[in-house]
């Protein structure tokens, strides 16, 4: 990617302060190429907003497959996160979990769309994530079906608290979701432990088929990395933007 029509992007840092979280949420956002206040655009809304736009170079894709493959235009939010309190936020069964998808339904998506010229329909929305990122964002879709119905998971942590949800859930007919695992993931270190993250997900895939998830499962040789990520990055973008 030297093509520097690809490298020239518009972000936009906004500091969001909120009545659910203890401290004030960074977010990143991404114009895309020929953005105009009299257009719409569909909202791509991601975890580890540094780490995505840095490692999985997210806006970089997006320019490329805007300009080169006609993939229709989107604005991207990039939702910073403290490390140090991620797997609080980002496991469902964490202790600030509960706030943190309160502050993305009822703070951040009304934020932004009051700024930008969102389109406000639940079908423009999609979220996406990394490892426990993924996990977050599929279960903010199971929380707030009416918000999100779009949901990318790169190597989901879907655990055990993942698996017991899908179980009590009916149909998921709704859902489209992107789902990629990598064949390496067979031993993948956590704070809660190592696991293996390929048969979590072939379990969890199982559980998405049971109920009827308009699902993309891909699943190919890859490690538990950004390097493995960002490479499939485009090809999920343009399952739902293409």
């Amino acid at each position: 990617m030297s093509d520097n029509r690809y490298t020239q992007r518009t972000i936009v840092k906004h500091t969001l302060t909120s009545g659910l979280l203890d401290a004030p949420r960074e977010l990143r956002v991404y114009l895309p190429p020929g953005y105009n206040e009299l257009s719409s655009y569909p909202v791509i809304y991601g975890q580890d907003g540094e780490d995505l736009f840095n490692y999985g170079r997210i806006a970089t894709h997006m320019n490329r497959l805007i300009l080169d493959e006609n993939v229709q235009p989107a604005i991207i939010v990039g939702i910073e996160v403290d490390k140090s309190k991620r797997t609080s936020e980002y496991a469902p069964d964490g202790s600030r979990y509960a706030a943190y998808a309160q502050f993305v339904a009822t703070e951040l998506v009304p934020y932004i769309e009051a700024r930008y010229p969102a389109r406000p329909d639940v079908t423009e929305r999609i979220l996406v994530g990394d490892s426990l990122g993924g996990t977050v964002s599929l279960h903010l879709a199971l929380d707030y079906p009416y918000l999100f119905q779009n949901v990318i998971a790169l190597s989901g942590a879907f655990l055990s608290t993942t698996h017991e949800r899908l179980a009590r859930e009916s149909s998921l007919s709704w859902l489209r979701l992107w789902q990629l695992i990598g064949t390496d993931e067979r031993e993948v270190k956590t704070e809660r432990g190592t696991f293996d993250f390929l048969e979590l997900n072939r379990t969890a895939r199982e559980w998405f088929e049971r109920r009827n998830v308009q699902l993309t499962y891909v699943e190919k040789p890859g490690k538990h990395l950004w390097g493995f990520w960002q490479q499939e990055l485009p090809e999920a973008l343009k399952a739902f933007l293409g």
